[in-house]
């Protein structure tokens, strides 16, 4: 079975939550529309959290550190993985059949117009940052 969720102004944890559970149960999933996901909270303090994130290593050797991504769709699947049980074989597993885009891709076109939208969107008078401004103060400079 295939889930595609579009992620355009919904909360990134609500949609995470989703893929993660779906992913489990043994369902192909596709996020579109990565970049306009969004985080609630203070936008200073979610980037403040990211960027310390980032900047985790491991002095004996910096290559066994944390990898977080700059990129949109790369932080997404990341966070998607995070509530996955990824050191096991069925949370590799269920990695594997897991796909983010910026954007919605030709083949899904037809699909994410059909994708159901995630029930929990943003309210406007929230405090909340939207993945890609999050990703241009994390070093991301591309289009989306």
């Amino acid at each position: 079975m295939v889930l595609v969720i579009d992620a355009n102004n919904a909360v990134l944890g609500r949609i995470a939550s989703r893929a993660a559970k779906a992913l489990l149960n043994g369902e192909e999933v596709f996020i579109v529309n990565a970049e306009n996901a969004v985080i609630s909270g203070y936008p200073k303090s979610i980037i403040e959290r990211y960027t310390a994130r980032r900047a985790v290593r491991n002095k004996a050797n910096p290559e066994h550190s944390p990898h977080w991504p700059r990129r949109p769709d790369m932080l997404v699947n990341r966070i998607v993985r995070g509530m996955l049980p990824y050191d096991r074989p069925r949370g590799k597993a269920a990695s594997k059949r897991l796909r983010v885009y910026l954007g919605v891709p030709d083949e899904l076109k037809e699909k994410a117009q059909k994708a159901e939208k995630a029930k929990n969107e943003i309210k406007t008078h929230r405090k909340f940052i939207v993945i890609k401004d999050l990703c241009r103060e994390l070093g991301w400079y591309g289009q989306a």
